[in-house]
């Protein structure tokens, strides 16, 4: 539980988006805390003190005790915080409560899957791209008992959950990506009449990215896109 004189600080970086599943979670469950924007390219110290195994961000600092990794981070903050219920993170059922844990583990553990997506070129990204859907017709499958039998807005039952921050970045950074690699995934459609592969996925897409906290708290898609071809373009070029 919060203190007074324990300060609460975000150490991330624009294009992250496990920075921003930690920025939305403090958010939505209404934490006050001060965000420091980290150069990937020059670690600064204080990153270096404060996570010192694997010098990434997110890190949270919390009275000066410092909590890596971006879903260990969103645990932490539901239970560091219980008077802040309003919005739980983690649904209270324990059987609930482990299937959220189940479907945050396995969209980490496929995280890599796209990323050789992003970087690879010819043979090697048509495997990687098919590989991508497949992931992507597994969290298609859950979303239409989720979102389309059970009628739920989101993962999480009517409020956003650990699932769908561990899956918001699918809603905007891969979107982005998309257009860096010129390959779609996704094929989100807007038309509801007109339905795509991943239709319940597409339908939790939108309803994810017009939360308030979420649609206010995005990076520039236009300056994304352009990040993300910029990191591209020097994978190619350090792999030939």
């Amino acid at each position: 539980m919060e203190e007074e004189g324990e300060d609460v600080k975000l150490l991330g970086a624009w294009p992250s988006p496990f920075s921003y599943r930690v920025l939305w979670g403090l958010k939505l469950k209404g934490i006050s805390f001060q965000y420091e924007e980290e150069d990937l390219a020059r670690k600064s110290s204080a990153l270096l003190r404060y996570n010192p195994v694997h010098r990434k961000i997110p890190v949270l600092v919390h009275g000066e005790k410092p909590i890596a990794e971006s879903t260990v981070i969103l645990e932490y903050i539901e239970e560091a915080w219980p008077q802040k219920n309003d919005h739980p993170l983690l649904p209270q059922d324990p059987l609930e409560r482990a299937e959220a844990r189940f479907w945050t583990k396995f969209v980490e553990d496929k995280n890599p899957t796209f990323f050789r997506y992003f970087r690879s070129t010819g043979v090697d990204q048509e495997q990687a791209t098919e590989e991508a859907k497949q992931v992507l017709k597994a969290i298609e499958d859950y979303a239409e008992l989720q979102i389309g039998k059970e009628g739920k807005k989101f993962f999480g039952g009517g409020t956003i959950g650990i699932t769908d921050l561990t899956l918001g970045w699918i809603s905007w950074w891969l979107k982005a990506m998309e257009e860096a690699v010129g390959v779609k995934l996704l094929m989100e459609t807007t038309d509801e009449a007109e339905e795509g592969p991943f239709p319940n996925l597409s339908r939790w897409m939108k309803n994810f990215r017009e939360d308030p906290v979420i649609r206010d708290n995005l990076p520039d898609f236009d300056d994304l896109v352009l990040y993300f071809k910029r990191l591209r373009h020097n994978f190619i070029a350090t792999s030939d």
